[in-house]
């Protein structure tokens, strides 16, 4: 019975889970997501703001226009 006891303890100890790794691939994959986010909103607005920015820039070279 002892040693049915130590060996369930060590096979234990053995399987005792490690989250570290997991929590990293989680936050890793977060990140990911944001940045697609990120980018595709850049992608979608990046006419309209290379608009807007031309709009300010032809303003203050042409303050009378």
């Amino acid at each position: 019975m002892i040693e049915f006891l130590r060996m369930w303890l060590a096979l234990r100890l053995a399987l005792r889970s490690d989250t570290r790794g997991v929590t990293a691939i989680e936050y890793g994959l977060i990140a990911a997501l944001i940045a697609a986010v990120i980018i595709t909103v850049m992608a979608t607005l990046s006419g309209a703001l290379t608009n807007a920015f031309n709009t300010i820039a032809n303003s203050l070279n042409n303050p009378a226009g």
